[in-house]
């Protein structure tokens, strides 16, 4: 009788274990894919972060750059009233 208890108490014991191990390997393997999640976002972030220009920024050259362009109007419109 005592040896079927400790079969069976060691049989328990080796199922849990065993199940353990597998929930175990299987929180890894969420873990892992959790992390790679994290680093595939970071690179996106410096990727979109190098590549784009901030809004005041943009905003600074829009500025010179139609500034520019009403010099050039204003120097076209004095050579068309020349002409005219």
């Amino acid at each position: 009788m005592t040896e079927a208890i400790v079969s069976g108490a060691v049989a328990i014991i080796a199922g849990i274990t065993a199940l353990t191990n597998r929930l175990h390997n299987r929180i890894n393997t969420v873990h892992n894919r959790i992390s790679e999640i994290d680093r595939r976002v970071d690179t996106f972030e410096l990727r979109v972060v190098s590549c784009y220009v901030q809004k005041t920024d943009l905003d600074k050259v829009l500025s010179k750059v139609e500034k520019h362009m009403e010099s050039i109007e204003q120097k076209l419109d004095k050579i068309i009233m020349k002409n005219v």
